[in-house]
């Protein structure tokens, strides 16, 4: 062979040899980093409610804390209140907010503790006069928070337990997409959730913190979540939340309760300074909360995610989704009286979307038209009380094909379902609606349309009692005045558990 032919072969082979090389790499990698995902995750949320902007030490606390967590590279999510922005602006402290601004920024009301709170303006409000309320009241802090920070918070929770579902109205107006909070008015099986189409990270099994005041509480703490992180490994992975505020490491009692207690509220040049800890006090809290979160970070699993993070990780990918007859059938042949929310694979659908569904589809079908169905919206629940026969009765075809094209268009046009359900002269229950349409519509697909007659039926919303009753032990916040109450309050919050759904991460290995 010549020499130049041998020459060009050698080189052929080699060149073979690393494109082989690298093909067989990379496969490796990614079978690897999918083998890496596979594995269970435990996303921890770190969030520091930011509210005193009454002690001045309060803001020294917060640029501690943001520059001890930035140093390790652990996010978390500062939720500020709007008057502690400004405050912050105010006394110049413009390194205390650039601080901050290394981490994620969620809010947490105009003026947190000032009478009225939000739970107490909202309590007989209902849906539409509460959103616009709670926009008039907190937009402006909103705004401030926004400005001062220079990013669109990325979540809300409320101050204190001054809960009201008015306010993811108003988070949805302005784009918010993540309720973050403690407490126990909404949950779902202490899981992430979506809740009036918001994710919602409340009411969650695992919530756990250390005491700041001796080294027992730490110990605790760790046993605390090394229980959790065996058990949420065994489940398959899942959310650990914790939660300070960065004047708890510096005071003695919170700023609020020295001036609101029990609906007190006086004028601010009358507001008080909270007592501080002694030095060794606030060294200790330090202490217990550095050694906690280092003995959190070691786990390999564990992956701390801000709230911002959070709403990527739990996108919902409902309305990504093109819904088939076959999936409709598979989604609306599990509705029985008993409402609750819908699955497919890996996508949940509250009762209010499934509700959306089977409507359009028997739009579609009664008008002539079979085809796939996309959600281009999540309806809210009703706002109001309805009415509606509790012994059932039964309408012609024609009457249910009437009564189907002014539910679907009623909720296109409110954004919402009705409390009532008309039937002609005849009163049904949204529910009631639902199990029948979700009947007809599943004999349908099944290749048998509807009867000359169609019976309605009584149904209950079983994801109803995932919302809490009004009780005094729900209002036990210091802040509240004697004796507060809210059924009106909560009674809305149930008409949304329509919107209620589990939330999974998706399929994101790591976030930035």
């Amino acid at each position: 062979m010549h020499v130049a032919s041998v020459r060009h072969f050698r080189g052929w082979i080699v060149a073979r040899y690393i494109t082989l090389k690298w093909s067989i790499a990379w496969v490796v990698c990614v079978w690897l980093a999918g083998l890496a995902h596979a594995e269970p995750r435990i996303w921890v949320l770190l969030w520091f409610d930011t509210e005193d902007y009454i002690l001045p030490a309060s803001d020294d606390a917060a640029l501690r804390l943001a520059q001890w967590l930035t140093e390790r590279g652990i996010p978390a999510t500062f939720k500020v209140v709007g008057e502690k922005a400004r405050t912050l602006e105010r006394r110049g402290r413009r390194d205390v907010i650039d601080a901050l601004k290394k981490h994620d920024i969620g809010y947490h009301s105009n003026y947190h503790s000032v009478h009225p709170t939000p739970a107490m303006y909202l309590a007989d409000m209902g849906w539409d006069d509460g959103v616009a309320e709670f926009v008039r009241r907190e937009g402006p802090g909103y705004e401030d928070v926004r400005r001062i920070f220079g990013q669109a918070p990325s979540c809300y929770g409320q101050p204190g337990g001054s809960w009201a579902p008015q306010a993811y109205g108003a988070l949805a107006r302005w784009g918010v997409p993540v309720y973050l909070d403690a407490g126990s008015h909404v949950g779902l099986e202490g899981q992430p959730h979506y809740y009036c189409g918001l994710l919602t990270l409340y009411h969650l099994r695992h919530t756990l913190r250390t005491g700041l005041d001796n080294d027992r509480e730490v110990e605790a703490a760790e046993e605390r979540f090394a229980k959790a992180r065996r058990d949420l490994l065994a489940s398959g992975g899942g959310v650990v939340s914790i939660y300070y505020h960065p004047c708890e490491f510096v005071h003695a009692q919170f700023w609020d309760g020295v001036n609101f207690r029990r609906g007190a509220n006086p004028p601010r040049e009358l507001w008080k300074l909270p007592p501080m800890k002694t030095g060794s006090a606030q060294q200790q809290a330090w202490r217990n909360f550095e050694r906690y979160i280092q003995f959190i970070a070691r786990f390999p699993e564990v992956r701390f995610v801000t709230a911002r993070q959070a709403a990527r990780l739990f996108a919902d990918p409902a309305p990504e989704r093109v819904y088939t007859g076959e999936d409709l059938r598979a989604l609306l042949s599990r509705v029985t009286s008993d409402i609750t929310y819908g699955q497919l694979g890996e996508v949940y659908l509250s009762p209010a979307e499934m509700f959306l569904l089977a409507t359009e589809y028997l739009r579609g079908r009664f008008e002539g038209r079979e085809e796939a169905i996309r959600l281009t919206l999540a309806p809210l629940g009703p706002v109001s009380a309805g009415s509606g026969d509790e012994r059932g009765f039964a309408v012609d075809r024609s009457q249910f094909e009437r009564t189907v094209a002014d539910v679907a268009d009623y909720v296109r046009q409110h954004r919402r379902l009705p409390a009532t359900v008309w039937f002609g002269s005849r009163a049904a229950t949204p529910e009631a609606y639902f199990a029948a349409v979700a009947r007809v519509s599943t004999d349908w697909l099944a290749g048998r349309p509807p009867p000359d007659t169609i019976q309605i039926v009584p149904a209950r919303l079983q994801l109803a009692r995932y919302v809490a009753q009004d009780a005094p032990g729900l209002w036990g916040w210091i802040i509240f005045p004697e004796g507060f109450r809210a059924p009106r309050l909560m009674e809305l919050a149930r008409y949304q558990a329509w919107t209620l759904k589990p939330a999974r991460p998706r399929a994101l290995p790591d976030l930035h």
